[in-house]
């Protein structure tokens, strides 16, 4: 099965109503009573899963993070692949009788759905240490919060807005409409109070009948263990409050990973670079090696040839979402002095007549070499 952002069409920071709207289009393409076609019911099932994870603040947290296995039997959520019939009844719970279907035909937008707050995108910069661990950031961020003047009403303190007469308080205007289907109620939102059902006579002087004031305060973000950069998390409700009591926006977290000099970063692996003399290569002994836990002492055999890797096991990077850690890759470099003292000059006059001929190298040194790497 694909991406469950994929089946449904939307990006992975769309807000509830694109992704209802999106389902709903597609619902509509491939219900089983408008398309007869023998994929058209499979694909109905699967478009109505995926909505209903992401329909949901929690589980959709849990997908963001752990994909399907976070929303399947071992994610708490109790969840299961739906069947035609549970596909159906999702389908009429949301749009069916007087409370939405109609709304395929004309709109039935929610009426705080305009009243919602903007999402807020914020950059946290984390140590490779930090990724190793998990940590818990606090991000401060500027955006708009309730007005405690008015409770988030709108309204000055004392007052309460009022029914809107055009609509009597519902917020919508409906009317007869035909279809395929037979008749349905067309629901549109009421154009005197904009589908909101009151109006505000008396605003709030702070907010000027907003029902939100500019405000500062701080989140604070758990972040797991093993993220990359350009891994995001979603808080949903953690963004900008909406105004007059409506929704707030999601708070995107955006990871940037500095770069530690130590390490390359190759997946859940590091990459460690040791240099050694040509006398340690060749005598061999223990090294002290940096881990991100840590320091580790690492044994280099006799004799140890350049470019040699030396494997750590579960000394690299967490899975993200899973058990297990990468590897820590030890590559052995051997350098060559570029300035002799005249004792140091002797020396190695006396060494290069014990040497005799270097041996050829193997032809499958390079192989052995990649595949170490993992490459």
């Amino acid at each position: 099965m694909s991406d469950y952002y994929a089946l449904l069409g939307v990006a992975r920071t769309a807000s509830e109503v694109e992704i209802k709207k999106s389902y709903r289009k597609l619902a509509m393409e491939y219900h089983p009573d408008r398309n007869s076609a023998p994929e058209a019911e499979a694909r109905f099932k699967e478009i109505t899963e995926a909505y209903e994870v992401l329909r949901d603040a929690e589980k959709r947290a849990a997908y963001d993070r752990y994909g399907k296995a976070g929303v399947g039997a071992g994610g708490g959520f109790g969840f299961h692949h739906v069947d035609l019939g549970e596909a159906l009844n999702i389908f009429m719970r949301d749009f069916g009788g007087m409370g939405g279907f109609e709304s395929i035909f004309g709109g039935g937008r929610s009426r705080s759905d305009h009243r919602k707050g903007q999402d807020i995108r914020v950059t946290v910069r984390l140590t490779l240490s930090e990724v190793a661990l998990g940590v818990k950031k606090a991000v401060k961020i500027k955006s708009t919060e309730r007005c405690t003047a008015c409770q988030g009403s709108g309204a000055k303190a004392g007052t309460q807005p009022s029914a809107c007469t055009g609509c009597g308080g519902t917020g919508e205007v409906r009317r007869a409409a035909r279809s395929m289907f037979g008749q349905f109620i067309s629901v549109a939102p009421c154009p005197t109070c904009n589908g909101e059902g009151s109006v505000i006579t008396e605003p709030c002087e702070v907010c000027r009948g907003e029902g939100r004031v500019r405000g500062e305060r701080t989140v604070s973000v758990d972040i797991p263990a093993g993220v990359s950069t350009n891994n995001y998390l979603t808080l949903r409700g953690q963004g900008a409050t909406g105004s007059r009591g409506g929704a707030s926006g999601d708070l995107l977290v955006m990871l940037d990973i500095k770069d530690d000099e130590r390490f390359e970063r190759q997946g859940d692996d590091l990459i460690y670079d040791l240099s050694l003399s040509f006398s340690q290569a060749a005598l061999g002994g223990e090294h002290a090696i940096p881990t991100p836990y840590g320091e580790e002492r690492v044994g280099v055999p006799a004799g140890t040839q350049p470019e040699t890797v030396l494997r750590l096991r579960n000394k690299g990077l967490p899975v993200l979402g899973q058990d297990g850690k990468g590897d820590l890759l030890v590559r052995v470099h051997v350098w060559t002095p570029e300035h002799l003292t005249d004792e140091q000059e002797r020396l190695f006059h006396e060494l290069a007549q014990l040497e005799g001929e270097a041996p050829k190298r193997s032809p499958g040194f390079w192989s052995k070499l990649k595949e170490a790497l993992g490459a």
